[in-house]
């Protein structure tokens, strides 16, 4: 069965549906949800809601598609996934402009994005095959211990709208390699780009039932699935505040959890580092996807003594940023994803000002006023009591203070609750392996902001989450080890 088109803001979109059982649905909830074009403010779809009795049919066919796929061989749902990313590979440049349409970034990330889901899904194909058990030796003659890896059952998975492809594609990707069925929910204000992972899916060959997708209000969604027998695992890609609520809900049936979750990346400079080199690389990862990512570097600690060369060098950075519509050649950086997220960090910016930070932005013309967009800013001399130095502000804006010894700049990285990601920039390899063993966080990057990638786990400490996505980590938050002793 084909997932219907419509043509939306002369583009060619995903009409936004449910895929329940194999088949692409209207939902019958009440509530209906229109789904936006975050650089024009235009409506570009809209779907009603699923109800209970949609969830609950949704449940049905993935416990009934577990017991038939969990004892496909390994290698039959390899060739499923291989099929599916190369069929991702070819549709790159459509499930792109879908992305770019519904989520604002430039079309030269969605299509990175996409290319790296493809991969996710030829890496979790080869881990697949990789699954193995061990035999232990026993304590008695005629005894055998061995312990196999076995998928854990049906996924409930949850994935942010800060990147609609990657999010629920490495979950996706993951759960099946190891042999679940997975129920996905995309973010309800990014689902198309998701359809049309689970198209190239169906187009593979994956069996009916064995992907379930729907979306909507998070609450309702979460609740009945996580608190269903049916399923036995969840994986969240979303907010602290959320991770805690399903961590709660999915205590009660002692489920197993991966949950990746908010960060505020710590940047520390010291006098010694290439500052080129610092700038460039903190600038890339600081405002791709308008730095709407997790691991975005954004409390940036730069050492008293090239404290002000590296403010103004980071400074006439950000103001060559060329700002616009994601699908306009040329464009850097897009809107970010919604009013709402603009007026919050906008907040965070002025209680920063209220506090005498300097203020340095580029002047975005008419585009100030337009639908979701907010010039890159740069932050300097903020204090440590700021708003946006504890709270992740999600978007386009580096706050950066000095700081005098290591000793004072990691016990202040390490300040927050949060432990995702952390960076360093340094010339000293004796300074680099301290920085690098004390910080707290699921990733460090030292002289270099890129931490992430398939062959890596990704995740985090402390309330940043717990469990990884990707490496040779992947299929293990979809596994279980059973241990079968036999005497003969």
């Amino acid at each position: 069965m084909q997932l219907e088109m419509q043509m939306r803001d002369g583009e060619a979109l995903p009409r936004p549906q449910f895929l329940i059982d194999g088949r692409w649905r209207n939902g019958r909830g009440a509530v209906q949800t229109d789904i936006h074009n975050p650089a024009t403010g235009v409506r570009i779809g809209s779907y009603a809601s699923p109800s209970a009795a949609d969830l609950d049919e949704v449940l049905a066919s993935a416990a009934a598609a577990f017991a038939r796929w969990r004892i496909v061989p390994a290698q039959r749902r390899a060739l499923v996934l291989h099929a599916a990313a190369s069929l991702i590979r070819e549709r790159t440049e459509q499930i792109a402009r879908v992305l770019t349409m519904e989520q604002g970034k430039p079309l030269a990330e969605a299509r990175s994005e996409v290319t790296a889901t493809s991969d996710m899904f030829d890496w979790c194909a080869e881990e697949g095959l990789r699954a193995y058990g061990r035999v232990i030796p026993a304590r008695l003659p005629g005894m055998r211990h061995m312990v196999l890896k076995e998928p854990v059952g049906p996924v409930a998975a949850f994935a942010a709208w800060n990147f609609p492809a990657r999010n629920p594609g490495f979950k996706m990707a993951a759960a099946l390699a190891a042999g679940c069925s997975c129920i996905i929910k995309p973010a309800e204000e990014t689902p198309m780009t998701c359809l049309m992972l689970a198209q190239a899916l169906l187009d593979a060959g994956l069996p009916a039932g064995t992907l379930n997708v729907v979306y909507g209000d998070p609450a309702s969604i979460s609740q009945q699935l996580i608190a269903s027998p049916v399923v036995r695992k969840v994986s969240l890609t979303g907010s602290t505040r959320v991770g805690k609520l399903l961590a709660g809900i999915a205590a009660d049936g002692v489920k197993k959890l991966t949950l990746e979750l908010g960060g505020h990346a710590p940047v520390i400079v010291c006098a010694d580092a290439d500052l080129e080199h610092a700038v460039r690389q903190s600038l890339a990862a600081k405002f791709r996807n308008a730095g709407q990512q997790c691991i975005a570097p954004t409390r940036f600690f730069v050492q008293e003594q090239c404290y002000d060369e590296f403010v103004s060098m980071f400074s006439h950075a950000v103001s060559s940023i060329k700002v616009g519509d994601g699908r306009a050649p040329g464009t850097e950086m897009g809107p970010v994803v919604s009013q709402r997220r603009r007026a919050a960090i906008e907040q965070m910016i002025d209680d920063a000002a209220a506090l005498h930070a300097r203020v340095s932005r580029p002047d975005l013309g008419p585009l100030a006023s337009a639908s979701c967009f907010l010039a890159p800013t740069v932050l300097s001399d903020v204090p440590d009591s700021a708003s946006i130095m504890r709270e992740e502000p999600f978007g386009p804006v580096a706050a950066i203070t000095p700081f005098a010894s290591v000793d004072e700049v990691i016990a202040r990285a390490n300040s927050l609750p949060y432990g995702l990601a952390a960076y360093a920039f340094t010339a000293s390899q004796r300074t680099a392996n301290r920085i690098g063993e004390e910080l707290e966080a699921g990733m460090v990057g030292i002289n270099t902001c890129k931490v992430s990638g398939i062959e890596l786990p990704f995740g985090g400490v402390k309330e940043s989450g717990y469990g990884v996505e990707g490496g040779l980590e992947a299929l293990d938050a979809y596994s279980v080890s059973k241990t079968i002793s036999t005497m003969y």
